[in-house]
């Protein structure tokens, strides 16, 4: 009989990638989970936020972790680039899918392992018998949280016909008390666009939405009262598949509200994309919840509420499809930046089980204890 030991071994060195929306967190939360699993970091965050990457580092250091541990490089892309291919033991990188795919062949190249978060077009799923004031609330955050920059952010809404018109009025009037504008301080609900790209993304996707046939209920546009990268938040119906806004990332403060017949169409639309990342559903029916969250093929669900996995540090967290590979937090998370390492031990010594020379009682005595396991062990009751 042997005794399994499992050892989980650090890798060595960690090079992790992440982008602007989150530059302080997604640093910190990832180099944690590598620093506790033993590993070594060097870390890039985006070049148009690189002190929030900096921060991190400020604060493992002061928290006493030995100089050299992480290091917090700034860069571009270039700089990136030189992480993966710089003798690292894994890449963890949060960012774009095209640079994730390019990522993913370097790695495979080099034969190490390798996360991958590359962002969403999450899927909001509305029932008939869903609390409409709660899930109108929960439109508004989903789509509006960080000004939409938000890789987990709803971005697609199908409403069940039965309740679509009284959803719809519950969110055009709890769209019309949101506060924007620096004068509001911390009251204020709905911030300015980051950078001047990512306004630019989002003006495409609506105006290719408006040419498309798409209806522009609440704003569309850049506030004309307030200086800056400030755009309204937006409701937008009679969307579908043809509209870039449907189908891409578009990473900004927009509600995009499509009516279906059954829930079965809403969930049929909501798999009908390239992302995978979170989802949400909502009624008050909590089984035909699960239900229809397991059968929403993305990385994670929420029931009744925004996408919040990330948030928890026991869930894991990774995307299907286009929005990535692996998964971090949570126990698997953080093994993940580890070798599972399987150890045998013999646990009563003697002579070797069916050693040389074989013989016919040998052989009988290998049959007799694979008979035993069969009957004996769950994995044979299963199998059987």
């Amino acid at each position: 009989m042997k005794q399994l030991r499992i050892v989980y071994k650090p890798l060595g060195v960690v090079g992790l990638i992440t982008p602007w929306n989150g530059p302080f967190v997604l640093v910190m939360n990832q180099a944690a989970q590598a620093i506790l699993a033993g590993n070594a970091v060097v870390a890039k965050g985006s070049e148009v936020t690189p002190y929030s990457a900096r921060l991190a580092e400020d604060i493992f250091r002061q928290a006493g972790l030995p100089d050299g541990v992480l290091q917090v490089l700034l860069g571009d892309g270039e700089t990136g680039a030189a992480i993966v291919r710089g003798g690292v033991d894994k890449v963890s990188f949060t960012g774009s899918v095209a640079t994730g795919k390019k990522v993913a062949v370097a790695c495979a190249e080099q034969l190490i392992p390798v996360s991958l978060e590359l962002g969403g077009n999450d899927a909001m799923i509305v029932c008939a018998d869903a609390d409409l004031d709660r899930a109108a609330d929960g439109a508004w955050v989903g789509s509006c949280m960080n000004t939409g920059h938000y890789c987990c952010g709803t971005e697609r809404i199908y409403v069940v016909k039965e309740v679509y018109d009284e959803f719809l009025q519950k969110v055009l009037e709890k769209g019309k008390g949101l506060r924007q504008g620096s004068e509001h301080g911390w009251n204020e609900d709905v911030g300015a666009v980051f950078w001047d790209r990512q306004m630019a993304i989002i003006e495409a996707h609506v105006e290719d939405a408006r040419a498309k046939g798409a209806n522009i209920l609440m704003g569309g546009k850049r506030n004309p009262d307030l200086p800056g990268l400030y755009y309204e938040p937006t409701v937008i119906t009679e969307v579908d598949n043809s509209m870039d806004i449907m189908l891409l990332e578009t990473f900004g403060p927009i509600l995009c509200i499509q009516k279906v017949d059954t829930e079965e169409e809403a969930l049929r639309l909501a798999n009908d994309s390239e992302f995978g990342l979170n989802g949400n559903v909502w009624t008050q029916d909590k089984d035909k919840g699960y239900r229809l969250a397991a059968a929403i093929d993305t990385g994670a669900c929420s029931v009744n509420d925004m996408a919040v996995s990330y948030g928890i540090p026991a869930a894991p967290f990774g995307g299907k499809k286009n929005s990535g590979l692996g998964q971090v937090n949570g126990k698997k998370g953080l093994r993940g930046y580890t070798h599972e390492m399987p150890i045998v031990i013999d646990r009563f010594g003697g002579k070797m089980q069916n050693g040389y020379p074989y013989s016919a009682d040998s052989a009988e005595g290998m049959k007799k204890l694979m008979n035993f396991l069969w009957v004996k062990t769950p994995l044979g009751r299963w199998m059987s």
